[in-house]
């Protein structure tokens, strides 16, 4: 019997022959592929890569810096690029520190850092979400010169690219410059020497240690570690940066002890204490239609006094922060002007950071008894003066009403004690005589811009207007009756120093009679003398008006001296009333607080020039009734002998109990 052939198994080695066969064949087909495929992405990366002539192109905004009175900066807005520093001008910690934080690896890596990719890549699946980029110093100059902040695989091949073309071009050191140069750190600063001016109010070539330090750690997140956003926040950051260095050598422990020990770096006034932050807000919207929109950087003189801003803002926040919760009292706004319009101090709030609205330049309020200033100059400027008598009492005009404040009334007043004491019933009857007409002319042409329904409450302040305006209003009194123009800018230049625009002085000149000012600056100081402003008292002349609108919803005093016109608001953003909060109480309260350490360096001089302070009781005019002839010898101030019109002596008695309200001595004494 035949047996079968045995079958016999093929040798192991023949096997693993053709698994390698395999693994080769299709590894170089991957490979041929990947190649394929390499060469396409880089096609098509390279296909609209940006040019070298880009080099030079810097992609930014105009800038403009808002300069204060004095020269200091205010605030900054664009993009504003310092000196160009080369790196041999600089401390050589300054690089230090962005190489210890940003590219350890700088001098040895030729472009693109493979191991820090891998390193990255490795940290970043590990915590599962983006917390360290792979990008070196080159990448980053090569991102920054030609490429946008675009996060996609075209733009990093792009980047890949452009670095490896940097480094064939330039030494390290001069892509090392190009970085320090360009790269952004926040606050608007691009390149370290305009950081350095921005934060530190230095050079770059001048900074610490210390303040290398925080610089460098600005680079990571610029807006988040700004020192003007979060102080600690950057310290703690600039504190990492220091520890890096001893990591990479640049430090020992001993020097980064003894550089955190020091005293933390010098900050200039911006940031959480910067001032005029609404004040430049207001400028800002402005610069444009002076120099329209120009490419080149800007400089803008303006009139802010950064001392008289500082001690605005403090009395504002500080007579609210002790008094306002306690009557249902949340904000606050502040103008202060010369008398020519130039605005010195501006408050548009208690906090810009809670809130950048502008309660002194956007707020729409009621002025309340602060606008019968302008009912009165209308009457005055139709022939009414301080001592002409009216009737305060209980009045009705249709179907309305008005009442004075607490419901009291006086009686028999003059216009003069009818302003200081505010009393409503007299200026609406005021109001009515002259004209609503001839009062809303008055308020249009001092300055009020705001439309105003033509009521017989018109005369209470009904209508809304702003701070601002009503505080260049007021300016007119302080100006013999030039109108005025508020304004924050003097001066706008380019960088260079070329001169853009320049105040000349502009107005809409006389809005009122020297006359009629002057009989309104009799009735204002009898506001401050004996009125509902009694409080704004100074070592000088004051004339003003305080005002309350309905439900005490809001409160103001509007209040000028020869040297400065200052008005101050008080209310809630919600509108809500507040607690019996007058224009006597917390507005001159902050006033008063404001003006008198404003004006103690200031020669005592009176807004009334020589000549201009005669009381204008020497034309007073019966206002109806019956036959007043008596008031003949009241206007010419006689006494002794009479005509055949001299009243009896009850009526003659009358006479000197007018003439002592309206400030005259009694007849026959000319004391």
């Amino acid at each position: 019997m035949v047996k079968p052939e045995s079958h016999k198994p093929e040798p192991r080695r023949s096997w693993r022959r053709a698994a390698l066969w395999f693994l080769a064949k299709w590894s170089m087909v991957g490979a041929i592929w990947t190649g394929f495929f390499a060469l396409l992405f880089l096609a098509w990366c390279a296909y609209d890569l940006p040019g070298p002539e880009r080099l030079n192109d810097l992609k930014r905004q105009r800038s403009v810096s808002l300069l204060a009175a004095d020269g200091s900066l205010i605030a900054s807005y664009g993009d504003l690029y310092g000196d160009s520093v080369r790196l041999t001008n600089l401390p050589p910690y300054l690089p230090a520190a962005v190489l210890a934080t940003e590219d350890r690896r700088f001098y040895s890596h030729w472009g693109v850092d493979l191991r820090g990719v891998a390193r990255a890549l490795y940290i970043n699946v590990r915590e599962g979400e983006m917390v360290q980029g792979g990008s070196t110093i080159t990448q980053q100059v090569a991102k920054n010169l030609f490429l946008t902040p675009e996060r996609s695989l075209h733009r990093k091949g792009q980047e890949m690219l452009l670095a490896l073309w940097l480094e064939r071009t330039f030494t390290k050191d001069e892509i090392l410059e190009l970085y320090l140069n360009r790269v952004y750190f926040g606050a608007g600063t691009y390149g370290v020497d305009a950081a350095a001016k921005k934060y530190f109010g230095r050079s770059a070539r001048d900074v610490t240690i210390y303040q290398a330090a925080m610089l460098a750690g600005l680079l990571k997140a610029p807006s988040r570690f700004n020192p003007f956003n979060d102080k600690a926040l950057a310290k703690s950051r600039a504190e990492l940066v220091i520890r890096n260095m001893v990591a990479a050598g640049q430090l020992t422990e001993a020097e980064a002890n003894a550089i955190s020990k020091s005293a933390a770096p010098s900050m200039v006034a911006q940031g959480k204490g910067q001032i005029g932050q609404h004040f430049a807000d207001w400028v800002i919207d402005q610069v444009s239609s002076y120099v329209g929109y120009a490419d080149q950087d800007l400089v803008v003189q303006t009139t802010l006094d950064p001392a008289l801003q500082h001690q605005a803002e403090q009395t504002l926040v500080r007579v609210l922060t002790e008094h306002g919760a306690a009557v249902e009292a949340s904000q606050g706004a502040l103008v202060s002007m010369r008398p020519d319009g130039a605005v010195v101090a501006m408050v548009g709030g208690t906090d810009y950071r809670s809130s950048q609205f502008n309660r002194a330049t956007q707020a729409l309020r009621q002025p309340g008894s602060a606008f019968k200033t302008f009912v009165y100059l209308a009457a005055f400027e139709n022939g009414y003066v301080p001592g002409n008598l009216f009737v305060d009492g209980p009045i009705r005009i249709g179907k309305w009403s008005p009442g004075n404040y607490e419901d009291k009334y006086y009686g028999q007043v003059t216009l003069r004690e009818a302003f200081a004491r505010s009393l409503n019933s007299v200026a609406v009857q005021l109001s009515e005589r002259v004209g609503r007409g001839k009062v809303i002319d008055i308020a249009h042409r001092l300055g009020i811009t705001e439309p105003m329904d033509n009521t017989a409450a018109i005369a209470l302040g009904v209508s809304e207007t702003t701070l601002l305006e009503m505080t260049g209003a007021y300016a007119t009194f302080a100006n013999v009756g030039n109108g005025v123009w508020p304004f924050g800018i003097d001066r706008i230049a380019a960088r260079d120093g070329t001169v853009l625009y320049e105040r000349q002085g502009s107005g809409p000149g006389p809005v009122a009679s020297p006359a009629s000012v002057r009989k309104m600056l009799d009735v204002m100081a009898a506001t401050v003398e004996s009125g509902t402003a009694r409080k704004a008292k100074l070592d000088r002349p004051v004339y003003g008006k305080t005002g309350t609108s309905q439900n005490f919803r809001d409160a103001w005093f509007v209040g000028l001296t020869h040297d400065l016109v200052t008005g101050v608001w008080i209310g809630n953003d919600d509108n809500a009333p507040m607690d019996k909060v007058t224009g006597g109480t917390l507005p001159v309260t902050i006033w008063h607080d404001f003006m008198a350490p404003a004006l103690a360096n200031t020669p005592i001089a009176d807004v009334r020039r020589p000549g201009g302070d005669v009381i204008a009781a020497t034309d007073l005019n019966a206002q109806g009734g019956s036959d007043r002839s008596w008031l003949t010898e009241l206007l010419t101030g006689a006494g002794g002998t009479t005509s055949k019109a001299t009243p009896a002596k009850a009526e003659k008695s009358q006479v000197d109990n007018v003439r002592e309200k309206v400030g005259l001595p009694a007849r026959g004494n000319n004391k």
